[in-house]
């Protein structure tokens, strides 16, 4: 077994999941407001759990389940879970977000999902991997009307995409009567394109708040903005 990815508060497992540690997940976890102090939230497709141990280190939510369809996977989610300063919060279901629907009985005040999005078909060589991130696994339309099930009238849904699935994205969100509040649009550096979005939706049409975030001036030389985002969770920021 590996060394886990160390945290300022958690640790985590990485070596089962074929989703490893990432720049998006860390930046999701982070960048989702908490404002309305959800009590429940609910992580869709959780993979290590890194996103639900995010939440847990911010939020004082009663309840964080997560939803892991893979089974390696959702072994490592629960152990991490476990070895966590706040197990006695974390829950992970074994199941697809389809038989999930069927068996819930209350809403979410907070779902969060890093969702897996490469639509074209992309090989890595990893089947796992890529499985978990080509959407044919977990489709747009169906991650969007699974939320527009389960989350609570005034809950807020959260998520991170490609930059290039924005528009579409966003259009398949308010066919179901969920609106984009906030987004925050992600380059590398100065001089390369958008290349991810970080979107905020809800039941209810607001003023949309619109920012950009660049991650590095240079090679691991990163932006003030973005050690401020990320400060309460790696150890070198």
């Amino acid at each position: 077994m590996s060394k886990p990815f160390k945290f300022k508060q958690f640790s985590v497992q990485q070596d089962r999941s074929a989703m490893k540690i990432g720049t998006d997940g860390v930046l999701l976890g982070a960048w989702t407001s908490i404002a309305t102090k959800p009590n429940s939230i609910l992580d869709i497709g959780a993979g290590t759990g890194i996103l639900s141990l995010m939440l847990a280190q911010r939020s004082i939510a009663d309840s964080i389940e997560a939803l892991e369809i893979d089974e390696e996977a959702y072994e490592e989610c629960v152990e991490n879970f476990e070895s966590s300063p706040w197990a006695d919060r974390l829950f992970c279901y074994h199941a697809g977000l389809d038989e999930f629907i069927e068996e819930i009985e209350e809403p979410y005040d907070l779902i969060i999902s890093n969702p897996p999005f490469y639509s074209e078909n992309v090989s890595s060589g990893d089947e796992a991997r890529d499985k978990a991130r080509q959407n044919q696994s977990l489709p747009f339309d169906e991650l969007l009307d699974g939320i527009s099930k389960l989350l609570a009238p005034d809950g807020v849904f959260s998520t991170i995409i490609p930059y290039k699935e924005e528009n579409n994205f966003v259009g398949l969100a308010q066919s179901l009567g969920l609106y984009l509040n906030r987004v925050l649009r992600i380059r590398g550096n100065a001089n390369s394109e958008l290349k991810r979005s970080l979107l905020e939706f809800s039941f209810n049409q607001a003023t949309l708040f619109e920012d950009e975030l660049t991650i590095e001036l240079e090679r691991h030389q990163y932006t003030t903005e973005y050690q401020e985002l990320t400060k309460a969770f790696y150890l070198k920021m």
